[in-house]
């Protein structure tokens, strides 16, 4: 079965940066994109970064200058690296995969930003 495990997130001040960590088995990982998104309490799901196989990435504009998302395909991780925090990105962060849809996704990591 698949599993995403996400790692690394916490309480940090507006201004600093933090970075996210997502581990997964159960996927030819080499094949698949790989996604950040996040959801706030009362807010949609929204997508932060993906990265595909051949290392194509798109960011949200929100997120553009700020966050880094990278994959390390023989380690089965891709990480989010978050720069510039600001408390609008105060979220639960979700690292999915899939092929044209994210279809697997893991549990989440909770993102607060203070001011």
């Amino acid at each position: 079965q698949v599993q995403l495990v996400e790692s690394g997130g916490g309480l940090v001040q507006a201004g600093g940066s933090l970075r996210l960590s997502c581990g997964a088995s159960g996927i030819i990982f080499s094949i698949n994109t790989m996604g950040w998104y996040r959801q706030a309490p009362g807010k949609q799901r929204e997508l932060v970064a993906t990265i595909t196989p051949s290392g194509r990435i798109t960011y949200a504009d929100s997120v553009k200058g700020r966050f880094a998302i990278s994959r390390d395909n023989a380690k089965n991780a891709v990480y989010l690296q978050m720069n510039s925090l600001k408390t609008e990105d105060t979220a639960v962060y979700y690292c999915a995969t899939g092929r044209n849809d994210m279809d697997y996704w893991g549990e989440g990591t909770r993102v607060t930003v203070s001011s």
